[in-house]
C-alpha cells in the first residue's frame, strides 16, 4: 500500500470513528430528552427540589415516554414570547410560583405545592406533592358506570361540588400558624386561575377548596407513589372537546418535567364512553375520584387546566397565527409563527395505540393503492340526556357517498379505496388507524374530523360544510398541523356529488395518482 493510500485510509477511519461517537452522543441524548424529559431548564427535580418525588413501588407500573419524530424539548424559560406558537401549543406556563415552598417542605416533610401560569392562555397548570383528595368532599354522581345503566341522569349531578377540604394539604412546624385556613384566596385564584369566559371553572373551584391541616389530621386510607394527574371534564362525549382535554393532560405532563407518562383521576362524575380507551392508551392508568373508598393521598398530584383553556378551543375565539412545521425545521431555527406540537400530539397518539410514527404519504402510497376516508354521521347514544339522533350537516351524505363507491371503482389512473367511516360503530383504535392510513380524508363538519390531530403529513383535508355550521374548528387543526385544507362550502346542506368528485380528482392528481 502506497504512502498516499495508508494516508487516505487512516482519514476514513478517523472520519468513521468521529461519526460513530456522534451517533452516540446524538442517541444518548434523545434518550434523556425523551424519556427524562428534564430539557435544559432551571428546575431542581432532586428530592430536595420536588419533594414526594420517589420511584416507583408496586404493581402500579407506568407507561415510559415514546420516542417520536416531532418531539421538541418542553424547556421551562422566560424567554418564551407571549401570543407565540410555543406559548399557545406549548410551553408558555413562565411564570412560577411557589404558594408551600418544596425546599421548606423538604426539610419538614410536609406539602408542598406550585403553579406554572400562562400569559398568553391565562391559566395555570399547578402541581403539588403529598395532596390529600376526599371523595367525601365532592358532591358528583359516582362515574365511570355504563350508559345505558344512567340513562337520564342531568348533567348537573355529574358536574362536581367541592366542599372546603375536598383537598388537603399538610404543614408542619412553623407552618402552624396557616392550619384551618385556605391554601388560596380569590386574589390568587383570579391571578393565576381566572375565570374568563367560562361558567363553571370546576378547576378554580378545585383549588379553592384546598385546606391546611397538621400532620394528625393528615390521614390517608391509601397513598399513590406515582405522578397523577387530577381531570375535570365538561362535554365528555364530543370528539373535539376531548381533544382538547387530552391535549391539555399532555401538555401538563410536559409542563411539569413528569419522567414518565401519568395516571389519571377523573374529578368528576360521567358515565363511560368510547373515549376513554384513549384516555387509556395515552396515559399510564384512570380511575374515577368518587369510586375511592377513602380519602387518597399523592406523592405528586397535578391540577391539568379545562380543554376550554387550550389553544384548540381559544382559536376559535382570537386569532391565533400559526403555520405547522416539520420539528427537525424549527429544531434547526426556532420561529414563533410555526409549530409542530400538534404534529408531536399526534404521534403520541397513534403510538399510544401501537401504529408506527415514522410513516409518511409515500409510504401510503407505495403499491399505487390510496385511501379516501369519508368521515360519516350517524346516530348514535352519546351520553345519559342524548337521544340517539345526530344532526344532519349533510343532507344526502348517502348519495354522497354512493356517487364516490362509483368513482373510485372506476378510478383508471391509479387504485383508489373509498373508507366507510362509521366511525360511531369503530373501536378508538381502529378510527386511528383510518386516518393514518389515509391519503385524503373527507367529511362534513362534524366533530369526527377532529381526527385529523393524529393525520400524517401530506394528508389532504376537504372538508364538506354546510351554510349552517360554518365554523373553522377543522381549517384550523389542518393549518396547525401543516395539512393541506381545501372546503366546499354549500348554500343549504345538499351537495352536489359531481361537484364533490370534480375536486378529488384534482386532489389525486396533486398526489401523483
Amino acid at each position: 500500500m502506497s504512502k498516499k493510500q495508508w494516508t487516505l485510509l487512516k482519514i476514513l477511519l478517523a472520519l468513521f470513528a468521529l461519526n460513530s461517537i456522534s451517533l452516540y452522543f446524538y442517541f444518548a441524548s434523545s434518550h434523556h430528552n425523551h424519556h427524562r424529559h428534564l430539557d435544559d431548564r432551571p428546575r431542581d427535580t432532586t428530592a430536595e427540589g420536588l419533594p414526594g418525588q420517589i420511584p416507583h413501588r408496586g404493581p402500579r407500573l407506568s407507561k415510559p415516554w415514546p420516542i417520536i419524530p416531532s418531539y421538541l424539548p418542553w424547556s421551562l424559560t422566560s424567554n418564551v414570547a407571549p401570543k407565540s406558537c410555543e406559548a399557545y401549543f406549548g410551553n408558555g406556563f413562565t411564570k412560577v410560583t411557589d404558594v408551600l415552598s418544596p425546599k421548606a417542605a423538604a426539610r419538614s416533610g410536609s406539602s408542598w405545592f406550585r403553579c406554572h401560569y400562562s400569559e398568553t392562555l391565562r391559566s395555570s397548570v399547578c402541581e403539588g406533592g403529598k395532596i390529600r383528595i376526599d371523595p367525601e368532599k365532592i358532591k358528583m354522581s359516582r362515574g365511570g358506570e355504563k350508559l345505558e345503566d344512567v340513562i337520564g341522569r342531568t348533567e348537573e349531578e355529574e358536574l362536581p361540588e367541592f366542599e372546603d377540604g375536598a383537598l388537603e394539604v399538610e404543614v408542619q412546624g412553623g407552618g402552624s400558624r396557616l392550619k384551618g385556613k385556605k391554601l388560596v384566596g380569590d386574589e390568587f385564584l383570579d391571578q393565576f386561575l381566572p375565570v374568563g369566559n367560562v361558567l363553571k371553572h370546576t378547576m378554580r373551584e378545585l383549588l379553592k377548596s384546598i385546606v391546611v391541616v397538621g400532620e394528625t389530621d393528615f390521614t390517608c386510607h391509601e397513598w399513590v407513589e406515582e405522578p397523577t394527574l387530577l381531570i375535570t371534564r365538561f362535554e365528555y362525549a364530543n370528539l373535539f372537546h376531548t381533544v382538547t382535554d387530552w391535549y391539555s393532560a399532555y401538555v401538563s405532563s410536559r409542563v411539569t418535567g413528569l419522567p414518565n407518562r401519568p395516571h389519571l383521576v377523573f374529578v368528576d362524575g360521567h358515565c363511560e364512553t368510547q373515549l376513554e380507551d384513549t384516555w387509556r392508551a395515552l396515559f399510564s392508568s384512570l380511575r374515577y375520584a368518587k369510586n375511592f373508598s377513602g380519602p387518597v393521598c399523592f406523592r405528586h398530584a397535578i391540577l391539568s387546566p379545562l380543554g376550554y383553556e387550550t389553544a384548540l378551543f381559544k382559536g376559535l375565539s382570537e386569532d391565533i397565527d400559526c403555520q405547522g412545521a416539520p420539528a427537525h425545521e424549527l429544531w434547526q431555527s426556532s420561529d414563533d409563527k410555526k409549530t409542530a406540537r400538534l404534529s408531536e400530539f399526534g404521534e403520541m397518539i397513534r403510538d399510544a395505540f401501537g401504529f408506527p410514527v415514522n410513516r409518511h404519504h409515500s409510504d401510503k402510497a407505495v403499491s399505487g393503492h390510496y385511501n379516501v376516508l369519508f368521515v360519516r354521521r350517524e346516530d348514535y347514544l352519546a351520553h345519559p340526556r342524548h337521544r340517539g339522533k345526530v344532526e344532519s350537516r349533510l343532507s344526502n351524505e348517502q348519495e354522497v357517498f354512493d356517487a364516490l363507491q362509483r368513482w373510485a371503482s372506476n378510478h383508471q389512473e391509479c387504485k383508489v379505496n373509498l373508507i366507510n367511516g362509521l366511525f360511531a360503530h369503530m373501536s378508538m383504535k381502529e378510527q386511528v388507524r383510518a386516518i393514518q392510513d389515509a391519503s385524503v380524508i373527507i367529511g362534513a363538519h362534524g366533530a369526527g374530523l377532529t381526527h385529523i390531530v393524529s393525520a400524517t403529513p401530506n394528508t389532504v383535508i376537504l372538508e364538506i360544510i354546510s351554510s349552517f355550521f360554518r365554523r373553522p374548528h377543522f381549517q384550523l387543526i389542518a393549518q396547525w398541523k401543516g395539512l393541506e385544507y381545501q372546503a366546499i362550502n354549500l348554500d343549504g346542506s345538499y351537495a352536489n356529488s359531481e361537484v364533490v368528485i370534480d375536486r378529488l380528482n384534482k386532489i389525486m392528481r396533486s398526489l401523483g395518482c
